[in-house]
């Protein structure tokens, strides 16, 4: 549990996080020159593994991850207006439900996945 409090921005910025229940405790650490004299040199530091890019088969189908479309898709077909979808976030204030990017806002929340989207672009399988 720790270590997803540790990914989790929220809960590295010390903020409430309602997916990990509480703060995480934030602990100062008071540094002494001793501590200084004692760094290790810049080629003994361990840094994170370069993670290689993700290989794509062009034909594979993927689901698109903007919001709003959602339909599958191929890196063949994908271009430049073959996405629909809404690059706002979705509002839902009192009884209204609605997109912040086209300001349209309805009571009912079926009719709100009626919405049409309101850009076009390439589809996006990273979330």
């Amino acid at each position: 549990m720790d270590a997803i409090k540790g990914t989790c921005l929220r809960c590295r910025h010390g903020f409430f996080c309602s997916e990990h229940g509480s703060k995480v405790e934030t602990a100062v650490r008071i540094t002494s020159s001793k501590l200084y004299s004692e760094e290790k040199p810049l080629d003994s530091i361990e840094r994170p593994a370069v993670q290689p890019a993700k290989v794509i088969d062009l034909n594979a189908a993927q689901i698109c991850k903007n919001k709003g479309c959602g339909k599958t898709f191929s890196e063949r077909d994908n271009n430049e207006t073959a996405c629909s979808y809404h690059p706002g976030p979705a509002v839902f204030h009192d009884r209204l439900r609605g997109w912040a990017c086209c300001d349209v806002h309805v009571k009912e929340f079926d009719e709100f996945l009626t919405i049409p989207p309101c850009s076009k672009g390439w589809h996006n399988a990273n979330p």
